[in-house]
């Protein structure tokens, strides 16, 4: 019988233990701010199609040059025009990188791998 007081007793405060967790859980989640709500407006957007990008850094600034190289594959030098230029700090891109990866990685998933050599792509497509 002392054996099932005492067997009570710990059920009992194991369970005040976990009811004051979940509580406690509870607190924190309701102390947390809610993450903004961030609404795009795209209605003066410019859109560009880019086969062409340089990067390039500061100290501070990452800058990314995007244009239209019309015969990416004709030999002997180039010039390709900068249509649009992007200048962000660092936090943003990195975090544009990492939206970048997931969106590689979630078409390869989809469609298979992007195949970067221009003459296996090539190869592949025969």
């Amino acid at each position: 019988m002392a054996d099932n007081e005492a067997r009570n007793e710990q059920a009992v405060a194991e369970a005040q233990r976990e009811s004051g967790q979940e509580a406690q859980q509870q607190q924190q989640q309701q102390q947390r701010p809610a993450a903004p709500q961030v609404v795009v407006d795209d209605s003066q957007a410019h859109s560009a199609y880019a086969n062409f990008a340089r990067v390039m850094a500061t100290p501070e600034e990452v800058i990314i040059d995007f244009g239209l190289n019309p015969q990416p594959f004709a030999p002997g030098p180039q010039t390709v025009k900068v249509a649009q230029r992007l200048i962000m700090n660092f936090y943003t891109a990195k975090r544009l990188l990492a939206a970048l990866q997931m969106t590689i990685q979630r078409h390869e998933a989809a469609f298979g791998p992007v195949e970067l050599d221009v003459r296996r792509r090539a190869n592949l497509q025969r």
